[in-house]
């Protein structure tokens, strides 16, 4: 996984981008980051305002990492459940 940087960092980079006449690769060497990762911010950020719908919102990509969490926790729990009844089957029969 690539570096993190603070969401005001990423804002502060979107707003140059916006507020310029200027590419991708000028502000991303005003910052020292790469233009991809400048042009990665500036999508993610028309998703989270709506300008743009071929993705999923900051707050929906942490829902899908949560959910997708819970869903492997809870195989688990399932899993060790279902050895838990096969033993006690056994000790009882």
């Amino acid at each position: 996984m690539g570096k993190m940087y603070p969401q005001e960092y990423k804002d502060e980079a979107v707003e140059l981008y916006r507020l310029g006449n200027t590419t991708y690769a000028e502000v991303a060497r005003r910052l020292g980051v790469s233009g991809e990762t400048v042009r990665n911010w500036v999508v993610q950020k028309d998703r989270d305002e709506g300008r743009r719908e071929d993705g999923l919102t900051t707050d929906e990509r942490g829902e899908l990492t949560e959910l997708r969490r819970t869903t492997r926790r809870q195989a688990q729990e399932l899993e060790i459940l279902g050895k838990a009844v096969g033993w006690f089957a056994k000790r009882t029969s």
